[in-house]
């Protein structure tokens, strides 16, 4: 495991990379927000202290590196998260990509999906930005994200993930996935495969919106990654109990997987656009969604159920290590 990975405010060592949270969001914003411009669509400073705040509450946690995989038309905004990043020392890396057709699709790659030449555009969007930065800052994402459907990968999500595989070859760049409910891992995996990617450097993400073991060692034992990835997140796009969550990941944990896992949240801490507004039963359900939670409340449920410390070790700090500090193909014999 050699060399060094981007993250906002440059490249890192893997001996800096620490406790991880493998997928959470400083902000976001639903194509569209844009539009919505009676409140102001974004206000800048308003989101940078809300993101303080919660860089320094993940960092009294431990926590010295967040992934944050924003998809590209889901306001990512690689200049603020490197404000956060030199403001308060925590490590962020970015993402280049796009989200799931039904809540991402936006026009522009649909019409050049007709043109036939989409699929050729986004690679090359992946490799500009993954070899470049992003948009004239100079900010290289470390990952890419892709994204599929419920219960489907549509002609549309296929391109990214196929433009993604391609990517990676060139770059040797994490993939990390977005699966809609937990429908579609292995597909995602199969397709992945298909197209030359390589399983050690790929994350199936909130693969745990599916509560049946068995159905995560189809994509473990294709030699996957998983992220465990939305705790606190109940009660809303079909998302499962926490408690169903912790039985289904102690169950794997228990059978060997540890080596294969790593947690996170996926919270959103600060909306593009009008503001999170939940219904009051909702809201109580959701009130863990921060992203302490785990620390607070999961990690010791973990341990109350026998998971040791060594294992939580692992899914925290050895496999994003694992993850992101691969060979690169250049130095593959």
């Amino acid at each position: 495991m050699t060399g060094q990975i981007q993250t906002v405010t440059g490249p890192i060592e893997r001996e800096d990379f620490g406790k991880t949270l493998i997928h959470e969001h400083f902000v976001f914003g639903y194509p569209g927000f844009n539009g919505d411009g009676t409140l102001g669509a974004f206000n800048r400073k308003e989101a940078l202290d809300a993101c303080l705040t919660v860089a320094l509450q993940m960092m009294s946690c431990g926590v010295q590196t967040v992934v944050d995989p924003t998809p590209n038309e889901c306001g990512r905004n690689p200049e603020l998260l490197k404000e956060i990043s030199e403001l308060t020392g925590i490590q962020i890396i970015c993402a280049t990509g796009f989200y799931y057709e039904g809540e991402g699709a936006t026009p522009y790659f649909k019409f050049r999906q007709q043109l036939g030449t989409a699929e050729k555009d986004i690679y090359h969007m992946f490799l500009t930005e993954l070899t470049e930065g992003i948009e004239g800052t100079g900010i290289i994402p470390g990952v890419i994200k892709t994204a599929s459907s419920k219960g489907e990968i549509t002609e549309y999500e296929k391109m990214f993930f196929r433009a993604a595989a391609k990517a990676q070859k060139e770059t040797g760049a994490v993939i990390m996935t977005h699966t809609q409910e937990g429908t579609m891992g292995p597909e995602q995996a199969d397709l992945l495969l298909e197209n030359g990617a390589d399983p050690k450097k790929v994350v199936i993400g909130h693969i745990c919106g599916n509560t049946n073991p068995e159905y995560h060692k189809e994509v473990l034992n294709k030699g996957f990654y998983i992220a465990f990835d939305q705790f606190g997140l109940q009660g809303m796009f079909g998302a499962p109990t926490d408690e169903d969550r912790i039985e289904t990941l102690v169950s794997l944990i228990k059978d060997g997987y540890a080596s294969q896992i790593m947690l996170s949240h996926d919270t959103v801490n600060f909306w593009m656009g009008r503001p999170l507004e939940l219904p009051a039963p909702l809201e109580a359900i959701m009130k863990n969604w921060h992203p302490s939670h785990l620390f607070e409340n999961v990690l010791p449920a973990l341990r109350d159920r026998g998971v040791n410390e060594g294992d939580i070790e692992t899914m925290l700090v050895r496999n994003p290590v694992r993850l992101f500090f691969q060979e690169q193909p250049s130095e593959v014999k």
